[in-house]
């Protein structure tokens, strides 16, 4: 009897942030990176950034994050912050954070400066940047 390879932790949760930055990308996003934090923190695998153009848009990013992850990859989102605000909406993934960001409040935050001993994660969508 073949043994079944189980995808590991770390795979996930990097299938997981990939996802997220496709879509984000594909939702319009912009500026859309992909941090690895494995090294640095045990707390997080990776951190998913973009930009936003609006309220509205970044809702619709959010929710198509949510209802992406949720469908081809099994996950539903542990928690999520700033949604009514629409500045700075986080959606949490256990392993992974999604942050969207409008314009002001991404340079005011600077996360990739934050944490810039990160590794970026390459990502292949139009739009989005590695």
């Amino acid at each position: 009897m073949m043994a079944v390879r189980k995808e590991s932790a770390t795979d996930r949760a990097r299938d997981l942030a990939l996802a997220a930055a496709r879509v984000a990308a594909e939702t319009r996003g912009t500026d859309v990176r992909v941090l690895d934090l494995r090294e640095i923190t045990p707390v997080f695998d990776y951190f998913v950034i973009a930009t936003g153009s609006s309220r509205r848009q970044m809702h619709a990013m959010a929710d198509e994050i949510e209802a992406v992850l949720k469908k081809e990859h099994k996950d539903r989102k542990r928690g999520a912050e700033g949604y009514e605000e629409g500045r700075w909406i986080v959606l949490d993934y256990g392993d992974v954070m999604v942050h969207l960001f409008d314009a002001e409040a991404r340079d005011y935050w600077d996360i990739e400066h934050l944490w810039s001993d990160a590794k970026r994660v390459p990502v292949s969508s139009a739009g989005a940047a590695s």
